[in-house]
Protein backbone atom coordinates (compact mmCIF):
# COMPACT_ATOMS: atom_id res chain seq x y z
CA UNK A 1 0.00 0.00 0.00
CA UNK A 2 1.10 3.62 -0.46
CA UNK A 3 2.38 5.02 2.75
CA UNK A 4 1.90 8.49 4.60
CA UNK A 5 4.82 9.44 6.67
CA UNK A 6 4.19 11.19 9.60
CA UNK A 7 7.34 13.32 11.03
CA UNK A 8 6.24 13.48 15.35
CA UNK A 9 9.44 15.57 15.90
CA UNK A 10 8.89 18.41 13.44
CA UNK A 11 4.42 18.42 14.85
CA UNK A 12 6.13 18.90 18.70
CA UNK A 13 8.35 21.85 17.45
CA UNK A 14 5.77 23.57 15.85
CA UNK A 15 3.23 23.17 18.68
CA UNK A 16 5.89 24.68 20.81
CA UNK A 17 6.87 27.47 18.24
CA UNK A 18 2.69 28.62 17.79
CA UNK A 19 2.95 28.48 21.41
CA UNK A 20 5.62 30.60 22.26
CA UNK A 21 3.78 32.98 19.72
CA UNK A 22 0.46 33.07 21.10
CA UNK A 23 1.64 33.08 24.98
CA UNK A 24 3.69 36.08 24.12
CA UNK A 25 0.48 38.02 23.26
CA UNK A 26 -1.37 36.87 25.84
CA UNK A 27 -3.36 34.25 23.30
CA UNK A 28 -4.16 30.99 24.94
CA UNK A 29 -5.03 28.12 22.13
CA UNK A 30 -6.49 25.10 21.27
CA UNK A 31 -4.76 22.80 19.37
CA UNK A 32 -7.42 21.05 16.58
CA UNK A 33 -6.35 17.58 15.89
CA UNK A 34 -9.14 16.84 13.54
CA UNK A 35 -6.65 16.43 10.69
CA UNK A 36 -5.40 13.04 11.73
CA UNK A 37 -8.69 11.56 12.03
CA UNK A 38 -8.41 10.50 15.46
CA UNK A 39 -5.52 7.99 14.47
CA UNK A 40 -4.42 7.23 18.21
CA UNK A 41 -0.52 6.45 17.73
CA UNK A 42 -0.23 9.95 16.78
CA UNK A 43 -2.37 11.33 18.94
CA UNK A 44 -0.58 9.36 22.19
CA UNK A 45 2.66 10.88 20.77
CA UNK A 46 1.58 14.69 21.13
CA UNK A 47 -1.08 13.92 24.04
CA UNK A 48 2.04 12.23 26.19
CA UNK A 49 4.61 15.54 25.48
CA UNK A 50 4.91 17.78 28.28
CA UNK A 51 4.19 20.93 25.64
CA UNK A 52 0.68 19.50 25.73
CA UNK A 53 0.37 21.45 29.47
CA UNK A 54 0.80 24.53 27.17
CA UNK A 55 -2.48 24.33 25.71
CA UNK A 56 -6.07 25.32 26.73
CA UNK A 57 -7.61 21.80 24.77
CA UNK A 58 -7.42 19.57 21.90
CA UNK A 59 -10.46 20.07 19.66
CA UNK A 60 -11.78 17.97 16.85
CA UNK A 61 -14.76 17.77 14.60
CA UNK A 62 -15.28 14.27 14.98
CA UNK A 63 -16.50 12.80 18.35
CA UNK A 64 -14.71 9.14 17.87
CA UNK A 65 -11.53 11.88 17.65
CA UNK A 66 -12.32 13.29 21.15
CA UNK A 67 -13.16 10.16 22.27
CA UNK A 68 -9.75 8.24 21.70
CA UNK A 69 -8.20 11.80 23.37
CA UNK A 70 -9.99 10.51 26.14
CA UNK A 71 -9.07 7.31 26.28
CA UNK A 72 -5.52 8.10 25.77
CA UNK A 73 -5.79 10.79 29.12
CA UNK A 74 -9.23 11.50 30.44
CA UNK A 75 -7.71 14.68 32.20
CA UNK A 76 -7.34 16.71 29.02
CA UNK A 77 -10.17 19.14 28.02
CA UNK A 78 -11.38 18.86 24.93
CA UNK A 79 -13.55 20.97 22.53
CA UNK A 80 -16.13 19.76 20.16
CA UNK A 81 -15.59 22.06 17.24
CA UNK A 82 -18.89 22.29 15.24
CA UNK A 83 -22.59 23.30 16.69
CA UNK A 84 -23.52 19.24 17.65
CA UNK A 85 -26.29 16.88 16.19
CA UNK A 86 -29.02 16.74 18.07
CA UNK A 87 -29.10 12.81 17.48
CA UNK A 88 -25.14 12.60 19.76
CA UNK A 89 -25.82 14.99 22.26
CA UNK A 90 -25.12 12.13 24.69
CA UNK A 91 -21.81 11.56 23.10
CA UNK A 92 -21.20 15.08 22.70
CA UNK A 93 -21.14 15.40 26.60
CA UNK A 94 -19.48 12.63 27.42
CA UNK A 95 -16.29 13.34 25.26
CA UNK A 96 -16.03 17.23 25.01
CA UNK A 97 -15.26 19.68 27.86
CA UNK A 98 -16.55 22.31 25.99
CA UNK A 99 -18.63 22.60 22.83
CA UNK A 100 -19.35 25.41 19.89
CA UNK A 101 -22.99 26.22 19.84
CA UNK A 102 -25.62 28.46 17.78
CA UNK A 103 -28.31 26.79 18.42
CA UNK A 104 -31.32 26.86 21.36
CA UNK A 105 -32.53 24.01 20.79
CA UNK A 106 -29.32 22.14 20.82
CA UNK A 107 -27.99 23.82 23.82
CA UNK A 108 -31.46 23.31 25.59
CA UNK A 109 -30.70 19.49 24.99
CA UNK A 110 -26.83 19.62 26.29
CA UNK A 111 -28.07 20.82 29.55
CA UNK A 112 -30.68 18.27 29.95
CA UNK A 113 -27.79 15.78 29.29
CA UNK A 114 -25.93 17.46 31.41
CA UNK A 115 -27.86 17.30 34.46
CA UNK A 116 -28.38 13.23 33.82
CA UNK A 117 -25.02 13.20 34.24
CA UNK A 118 -24.77 15.51 36.89
CA UNK A 119 -22.18 17.52 35.11
CA UNK A 120 -21.37 20.65 33.80
CA UNK A 121 -20.78 21.25 30.44
CA UNK A 122 -18.89 24.37 28.61
CA UNK A 123 -20.20 26.54 25.30
CA UNK A 124 -18.85 28.89 23.40
CA UNK A 125 -21.28 31.09 21.24
CA UNK A 126 -20.57 31.43 17.68
CA UNK A 127 -21.57 34.64 16.57
CA UNK A 128 -21.98 34.89 12.21
CA UNK A 129 -19.40 37.64 11.23
CA UNK A 130 -19.45 37.46 7.70
CA UNK A 131 -18.72 33.98 6.56
CA UNK A 132 -22.44 32.61 6.59
CA UNK A 133 -21.56 29.76 8.68
CA UNK A 134 -22.32 28.84 12.06
CA UNK A 135 -23.46 31.73 13.90
CA UNK A 136 -26.21 33.31 16.25
CA UNK A 137 -26.94 36.44 13.86
CA UNK A 138 -25.92 39.65 15.07
CA UNK A 139 -29.13 40.98 15.92
CA UNK A 140 -30.47 38.30 18.02
CA UNK A 141 -27.40 37.82 19.85
CA UNK A 142 -28.87 39.67 23.11
CA UNK A 143 -31.83 37.57 23.60
CA UNK A 144 -29.87 34.41 22.48
CA UNK A 145 -27.71 35.08 25.29
CA UNK A 146 -30.58 35.83 27.70
CA UNK A 147 -32.19 32.77 27.42
CA UNK A 148 -29.31 30.69 27.28
CA UNK A 149 -27.70 32.23 30.75
CA UNK A 150 -30.15 30.64 32.63
CA UNK A 151 -29.58 26.84 32.12
CA UNK A 152 -28.58 25.52 35.27
CA UNK A 153 -25.67 22.52 33.85
CA UNK A 154 -24.24 24.83 31.36
CA UNK A 155 -22.12 27.25 31.76
CA UNK A 156 -21.11 29.96 28.82
CA UNK A 157 -17.12 30.35 28.86
CA UNK A 158 -17.09 32.59 25.86
CA UNK A 159 -17.77 34.00 22.14
CA UNK A 160 -16.70 33.00 19.19
CA UNK A 161 -16.77 33.41 15.39
CA UNK A 162 -15.57 31.75 12.26
CA UNK A 163 -13.69 33.22 9.66
CA UNK A 164 -12.38 32.38 6.27
CA UNK A 165 -13.04 28.68 6.13
CA UNK A 166 -16.12 28.41 3.59
CA UNK A 167 -15.97 31.96 1.39
CA UNK A 168 -12.74 32.82 2.92
CA UNK A 169 -13.88 36.34 4.58
CA UNK A 170 -10.36 37.45 5.88
CA UNK A 171 -10.29 37.92 9.35
CA UNK A 172 -9.31 41.93 9.25
CA UNK A 173 -9.03 43.77 12.04
CA UNK A 174 -12.17 45.85 11.57
CA UNK A 175 -13.88 41.94 12.13
CA UNK A 176 -11.58 41.50 15.42
CA UNK A 177 -13.02 45.12 17.04
CA UNK A 178 -16.42 44.08 16.12
CA UNK A 179 -16.28 40.33 17.84
CA UNK A 180 -14.29 42.79 21.04
CA UNK A 181 -17.32 45.11 21.11
CA UNK A 182 -19.94 42.60 21.07
CA UNK A 183 -18.00 40.92 24.05
CA UNK A 184 -18.11 44.47 26.12
CA UNK A 185 -21.57 44.74 25.21
CA UNK A 186 -22.63 41.38 26.49
CA UNK A 187 -20.33 41.49 29.77
CA UNK A 188 -22.29 44.93 30.31
CA UNK A 189 -25.53 43.68 29.67
CA UNK A 190 -25.67 40.63 31.87
CA UNK A 191 -22.85 41.70 34.39
CA UNK A 192 -21.20 38.15 33.48
CA UNK A 193 -17.27 37.57 32.01
CA UNK A 194 -16.79 35.87 29.01
CA UNK A 195 -13.62 34.33 29.82
CA UNK A 196 -12.70 33.13 26.17
CA UNK A 197 -13.25 35.39 22.69
CA UNK A 198 -12.43 32.91 20.50
CA UNK A 199 -11.62 35.05 17.23
CA UNK A 200 -8.51 33.24 15.60
CA UNK A 201 -7.45 30.60 13.74
CA UNK A 202 -4.71 29.84 11.44
CA UNK A 203 -5.75 32.20 9.05
CA UNK A 204 -5.18 35.05 11.53
CA UNK A 205 -2.07 34.24 12.61
CA UNK A 206 -0.43 36.68 10.40
CA UNK A 207 -2.29 39.36 12.19
CA UNK A 208 -0.75 38.11 15.17
CA UNK A 209 2.88 38.87 13.99
CA UNK A 210 1.40 42.34 12.56
CA UNK A 211 0.12 43.65 16.33
CA UNK A 212 -3.32 43.76 14.15
CA UNK A 213 -5.61 41.29 17.07
CA UNK A 214 -7.52 43.12 19.80
CA UNK A 215 -6.28 42.40 23.07
CA UNK A 216 -9.93 41.02 24.04
CA UNK A 217 -9.18 38.73 21.44
CA UNK A 218 -7.51 35.85 23.95
CA UNK A 219 -8.44 32.65 22.19
CA UNK A 220 -7.48 30.69 19.03
CA UNK A 221 -8.04 27.90 17.34
CA UNK A 222 -5.02 26.25 14.99
CA UNK A 223 -4.63 23.24 13.43
CA UNK A 224 -3.07 24.18 9.97
CA UNK A 225 -0.53 25.94 11.34
CA UNK A 226 0.91 22.98 13.31
CA UNK A 227 0.34 20.45 11.04
CA UNK A 228 1.29 22.18 7.31
CA UNK A 229 3.18 25.02 8.80
CA UNK A 230 1.50 27.48 7.10
CA UNK A 231 -1.65 29.81 7.30
CA UNK A 232 -4.56 29.92 4.88
CA UNK A 233 -4.33 33.60 4.82
CA UNK A 234 -1.69 33.38 1.55
CA UNK A 235 -0.89 29.65 2.19
CA UNK A 236 3.15 30.38 2.56
CA UNK A 237 5.41 28.84 5.41
CA UNK A 238 4.97 30.88 8.85
CA UNK A 239 7.42 32.11 10.52
CA UNK A 240 10.03 29.17 10.63
CA UNK A 241 7.46 26.72 11.07
CA UNK A 242 8.50 23.09 9.39
CA UNK A 243 6.19 22.55 6.20
CA UNK A 244 7.06 18.87 5.53
CA UNK A 245 5.90 16.93 8.42
CA UNK A 246 3.81 14.86 6.08
CA UNK A 247 4.94 12.70 2.86
CA UNK A 248 3.21 10.33 0.20
CA UNK A 249 4.95 8.04 -0.70
CA UNK A 250 3.33 5.25 -3.44
CA UNK A 251 4.69 1.99 -5.13
CA UNK A 252 5.34 1.90 -8.78
CA UNK A 253 3.33 -1.25 -9.61
CA UNK A 254 3.45 -0.80 -13.39
CA UNK A 255 6.39 1.15 -15.81
CA UNK A 256 5.49 0.93 -19.91
CA UNK A 257 6.09 3.38 -22.80
CA UNK A 258 2.60 3.54 -24.23
CA UNK A 259 0.69 5.82 -26.59
CA UNK A 260 -0.15 8.92 -25.58
CA UNK A 261 -3.55 8.99 -26.61
CA UNK A 262 -6.02 5.91 -26.21
CA UNK A 263 -7.57 4.07 -28.84
CA UNK A 264 -11.09 2.54 -29.39
CA UNK A 265 -14.24 3.56 -28.90
CA UNK A 266 -14.84 6.28 -25.89
CA UNK A 267 -18.34 5.84 -23.93
CA UNK A 268 -19.55 7.96 -21.13
CA UNK A 269 -19.48 5.26 -18.64
CA UNK A 270 -15.87 5.81 -17.40
CA UNK A 271 -15.45 5.99 -13.83
CA UNK A 272 -11.26 7.70 -13.93
CA UNK A 273 -10.55 11.59 -13.88
CA UNK A 274 -8.00 12.89 -16.55
CA UNK A 275 -5.09 15.22 -16.39
CA UNK A 276 -3.38 16.66 -19.53
CA UNK A 277 0.07 16.84 -21.34
CA UNK A 278 1.57 19.09 -23.56
CA UNK A 279 3.24 16.75 -25.83
CA UNK A 280 5.78 17.56 -28.36
CA UNK A 281 4.40 16.84 -31.84
CA UNK A 282 6.54 14.25 -33.08
CA UNK A 283 6.04 12.36 -29.72
CA UNK A 284 3.25 9.63 -29.90
CA UNK A 285 4.53 7.70 -26.80
CA UNK A 286 5.76 8.29 -23.23
CA UNK A 287 6.56 6.59 -20.28
CA UNK A 288 4.00 5.90 -18.06
CA UNK A 289 4.06 4.30 -14.07
CA UNK A 290 0.97 3.23 -12.27
CA UNK A 291 1.12 3.93 -8.32
CA UNK A 292 -1.25 2.61 -5.58
CA UNK A 293 -2.97 5.01 -4.53
CA UNK A 294 -6.65 6.28 -6.15
CA UNK A 295 -9.80 8.65 -6.16
CA UNK A 296 -10.85 6.86 -2.74
CA UNK A 297 -7.80 7.74 -0.94
CA UNK A 298 -6.89 11.55 -1.84
CA UNK A 299 -7.82 14.02 -4.64
CA UNK A 300 -4.82 14.34 -6.96
CA UNK A 301 -5.06 17.98 -7.31
CA UNK A 302 -3.98 17.97 -3.46
CA UNK A 303 -0.76 16.60 -3.82
CA UNK A 304 2.47 17.74 -5.45
CA UNK A 305 5.15 15.44 -6.74
CA UNK A 306 8.62 16.51 -5.72
CA UNK A 307 9.96 14.98 -8.70
CA UNK A 308 9.23 18.47 -10.98
CA UNK A 309 9.61 16.12 -13.91
CA UNK A 310 6.33 14.00 -13.75
CA UNK A 311 2.73 15.26 -14.40
CA UNK A 312 -0.22 13.70 -13.60
CA UNK A 313 -2.48 11.63 -16.17
CA UNK A 314 -5.07 9.82 -14.87
CA UNK A 315 -6.64 8.38 -11.88
CA UNK A 316 -9.22 5.72 -10.99
CA UNK A 317 -10.59 4.50 -7.78
CA UNK A 318 -7.83 2.96 -6.45
CA UNK A 319 -4.50 3.59 -9.23
CA UNK A 320 -3.34 6.43 -10.77
CA UNK A 321 -1.11 6.78 -13.59
CA UNK A 322 1.61 9.57 -14.15
CA UNK A 323 3.90 10.17 -17.08
CA UNK A 324 7.63 9.93 -17.16
CA UNK A 325 8.71 11.57 -19.62
CA UNK A 326 11.37 10.06 -21.00
CA UNK A 327 12.27 8.37 -17.97
CA UNK A 328 15.98 8.61 -18.23
CA UNK A 329 19.14 9.14 -15.30
CA UNK A 330 21.19 11.61 -17.93
CA UNK A 331 24.22 10.47 -15.51
CA UNK A 332 24.11 6.72 -15.83
CA UNK A 333 21.57 6.80 -19.06
CA UNK A 334 19.53 4.30 -17.11
CA UNK A 335 15.81 4.24 -16.02
CA UNK A 336 15.15 6.82 -13.61
CA UNK A 337 12.07 4.76 -12.50
CA UNK A 338 11.59 0.92 -12.47
CA UNK A 339 8.47 -1.27 -11.31
CA UNK A 340 9.32 -1.36 -7.23
CA UNK A 341 10.10 2.16 -6.85
CA UNK A 342 8.45 4.88 -5.03
CA UNK A 343 6.88 8.35 -6.39
CA UNK A 344 6.82 10.96 -3.49
CA UNK A 345 4.42 13.33 -3.03
CA UNK A 346 3.74 16.54 -1.13
CA UNK A 347 -0.34 16.64 -0.17
CA UNK A 348 -1.98 19.76 1.49
CA UNK A 349 -4.06 19.93 4.39
CA UNK A 350 -7.48 18.57 2.38
CA UNK A 351 -4.90 16.01 1.18
CA UNK A 352 -3.67 14.64 4.38
CA UNK A 353 -7.27 14.84 6.08
CA UNK A 354 -8.59 12.11 3.60
CA UNK A 355 -5.47 10.13 3.58
CA UNK A 356 -5.57 10.00 7.54
CA UNK A 357 -8.97 9.13 7.08
CA UNK A 358 -8.40 6.62 4.42
CA UNK A 359 -8.07 2.75 5.30
CA UNK A 360 -5.91 1.71 2.03
CA UNK A 361 -3.06 3.67 3.29
CA UNK A 362 -0.17 2.78 5.61
CA UNK A 363 0.59 5.42 8.03
CA UNK A 364 3.82 5.57 8.93
CA UNK A 365 5.29 8.14 11.89
CA UNK A 366 8.72 8.83 12.49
Amino acid sequence: MAELLIKKKKIIRNIEKVSTILESNSIDWTLIVKILSGHKKILSEIIQNPIIKRLNSLGDSRLTGLRCIKEINPDIETMYIKPPAIKYIPSVVEYADISLNSSFETIEALNQEARTRNKIHKIIIMIEMGELREGVIRENILEFYDKVFEFSNIKIIGLGTNLGCMYGVEPTYDKMIQLSLYKQLLEARFNRKLALISGGSSITLPLVMRKKIPIAINHFRVGEAVFLGTSPFNNKKFDGLSTDIFELNANIIEVEKKEITPSGSISEGYVGHTGSVNYPENVNKSYRAIVDFGVLDVDVKNIKPQDKNISFLGTTSDMTVFDLGLNRNKSTSTDKYKVGDKLNFFPNYMAVARLMNSKYITKRIL
